[in-house]
C-alpha cells in the first residue's frame, strides 16, 4: 500500500518515524544504491557500468562477462584488474552519514537490527556495525577461495594488495593463489553461471538473521537503493511481515508491501527520517 498523492512530503516521514518508534526490530535491506552517497558507482545498465570501466567498454565485455567465474579462467589478469579494482576502490571508501544514522535508529530498538546486503563491499562492517548482525547474501570481496574450490576453504583477502593499470583493466602484480593447490584466487562472491561459490560464510549468516527475525514481533525495514536488475535484497525485504520503507530515486513502488516509497537517495531519506523521529521526540519531551 503505497503513500496516496495527497499526503505531504512531512507527512509521510512522519509515517516512517512512527513505524520506527513502534517496531521492536530493524531490518536493514541494502542495494547498490547504498553505496552511491559514498562515491561508489552504480552499475545500473550498461552504460552507467562502461562509464566506470571504459577499458571494458572498449572491449564490448558487460557485466555479466567479467563477473563470471569463467573471465578468471579465460583472461584472470582483466577478471582480477577489474575485481582488484573494485577492492582497492571498497578499502579506501568512506561509508556515508547514513550508516551512521542507521546504525543510531537500530540502537533504539528493543530488538537491535539486522542486515541483509547484495553488496559485497564490506561498507557496513566498514561504518561499524556488528558483523555477527550483517548477511551478505552475495559473499564479499574482503575474502578469497580456490577458483575451482579445491578444499571448500575461505580466507581473508587482507594479505592481498593488487596493482592494477586502471586504463586498460589490468592486474600487473601477482595473482592471489589458493592456500591448498596453489592455483589462482578468486574472491569469495557468487557470480553469474557460478557454480564454485563457497557459500558457508553467507549460510551462517542467513541462519544468524532467521533466528534473529523469529524473535522480532513488529518489524519495520529500510530499503536502501535496491533495485530490480538483481532484485534479491529488494524481494527479501517485500516478503517480510513488517512496515517496508522503500528509499529508491528511480524505482520507489512498492507494489504489494504494506509501507510508504521515498522517491529519493539514500542519504537524503535517512537525513529527513532522522529528522522526523527527532521532532517527534522533542515533542514528547515538551
Amino acid at each position: 500500500m503505497s503513500e496516496k498523492s495527497a499526503d505531504s512530503p512531512d507527512k509521510v516521514f512522519q509515517r516512517c518515524a512512527e513505524a520506527i518508534f513502534q517496531a521492536d526490530g530493524l531490518l536493514i535491506t541494502a542495494g547498490a544504491g547504498m553505496g552511491v552517497d559514498s562515491g561508489l558507482p552504480d552499475f545500473r545498465g550498461t552504460t552507467g557500468f562502461w562509464q566506470a570501466y571504459p577499458a571494458l567498454a572498449k572491449a564490448n565485455i558487460d557485466f555479466q562477462d567479467i563477473a563470471n567465474p569463467e573471465a578468471f579462467r579465460v583472461t584472470p589478469r582483466r577478471a582480477w584488474g577489474f575485481y582488484g579494482h573494485r577492492l582497492n576502490l571498497y578499502r579506501q571508501t568512506v561509508p556515508h552519514e547514513g550508516f551512521s544514522i542507521l546504525r543510531r535508529l537500530g540502537e533504539k530498538i528493543s530488538n537491535g537490527m539486522f542486515v541483509f546486503t547484495s553488496n559485497v563491499d564490506g561498507q557496513f562492517q566498514k561504518a561499524n556495525f556488528d558483523s555477527n548482525q550483517v548477511h551478505e547474501c552475495h559473499g564479499s570481496i574482503h575474502h578469497l577461495q580456490c577458483l575451482d574450490g579445491c578444499m571448500g576453504d575461505i580466507w581473508p583477502a587482507d594479505d592481498f594488495h593488487p596493482q592494477v593499470d586502471e586504463e586498460n583493466c589490468l592486474l600487473t602484480s601477482d595473482f592471489p593463489r589458493c592456500e591448498h593447490c596453489g592455483g589462482i584466487a578468486r574472491p569469495n562472491i557468487l557470480m553469474f553461471s557460478d557454480w564454485e561459490w563457497i557459500a558457508h560464510q553467507a549460510y551462517r549468516q542467513e541462519a544468524r538473521l532467521k533466528e534473529w527475525l523469529s524473535s522480532v514481533q513488529r518489524l519495520v525495514v529500510i530499503e536502501i537503493g535496491a533495485g530490480s536488475r538483481i532484485p534479491t535484497a529488494r524481494n527479501f525485504g517485500a516478503r517480510q511481515k513488517g512496515f517496508l520503507i522503500r528509499i529508491n530515486p528511480t524505482e520507489p513502488e512498492l507494489g504489494e508491501a504494506t509501507g510508504v516509497n521515498l522517491r529519493m537517495g539514500g542519504l537524503a531519506a535517512l537525513q529527513r527520517i532522522e529528522s522526523a523521529i527527532l521532532a517527534v521526540v522533542g515533542e514528547n519531551d515538551e
